[in-house]
């Protein structure tokens, strides 16, 4: 009973609300403020319900509106889907899956979706463009902060910075720390150390990171390695007697 009237709950809440939103907007032209607006709005809806009633059924409903969230990715619908991400990320914080998944619809699929929109002025493009890199960004910034020991969000969130924001030293930063987690990819590591090099006037700190990795032997020796250092070795003016060998 438990289930059925959480469920009576969240359609009952959710239903009036579409409707309102729906109403406020021409679905060909939304604007961005219009969209923070009627989702802040329609999250309050049954919040506090959720947290209350769900109890145990929080992550049957989590991945149901999960599925919804799919089907309204199918279907182009952006607010749609932005709604049942926030929902699911709020019943189910500690399932990183979810946020990772929310960062990558926001981050890439709806800003480039927001790219592409030819009904829209290029400013207007990329204005949207830029408010789904920001959710994207914020999505995985509370997952991490919901699951700091997971290297995964970290990464997510460095691609995010490397890929979206063009933001090396956070993007190094985000490598770094993925890097020092159990669990972590191995090029962790390394991609901080590339996109340290990247950074302005933190040169010297990047060569002498890629070198202490490249001295490690020949597995760290792949060629971006060893091309950013040859690069560094140049820019830096590194004596010629102290630099790696030429082959």
């Amino acid at each position: 009973m438990k289930a059925i009237a959480a469920f009576i709950l969240v359609a009952a809440g959710l239903a009036p609300l579409k409707w309102k939103f729906e109403r406020s907007i021409d679905a060909n032209h939304l604007s961005s403020d219009v969209l923070h607006h009627a989702i802040d709005l329609r999250e309050r809806v049954g919040q506090t319900a959720f947290i209350a009633i769900l109890g145990g059924f929080r992550s049957v409903v989590a991945d149901l509106l999960f599925i919804d969230g799919h089907f309204a990715w199918e279907r182009v619908d952006w607010s749609h889907l932005l709604l049942r991400l926030r929902q699911v990320t709020m019943l189910q914080p500690h399932v990183t899956m979810f946020w990772d998944v929310a960062g990558w619809h926001m981050a890439w699929n709806a800003s480039t979706a927001a790219l592409n929109d030819t009904s829209l002025s290029v400013a207007a493009r990329r204005r949207l463009q830029r408010e789904y890199i920001e959710l994207g960004r914020d999505f995985l910034e509370r997952g991490v902060a919901n699951n700091p020991k997971n290297p995964k969000l970290y990464e997510a969130l460095a691609r995010l910075y490397r890929d979206k924001l063009n933001d090396h030293a956070r993007a190094s930063e985000n490598f770094l720390r993925a890097s020092r987690l159990p669990g972590c990819a191995a090029y962790d590591e390394r991609s901080a150390a590339y996109e340290l090099s990247y950074c302005e006037g933190r040169e010297h700190e990047a060569y002498d990171y890629l070198r202490a990795l490249y001295d490690r032997g020949e597995k760290e020796r792949l060629p971006t390695l060893i091309a950013r250092l040859r690069h560094l070795e140049e820019k830096l003016n590194i004596s010629p007697t102290t630099r790696i060998p030429a082959k």
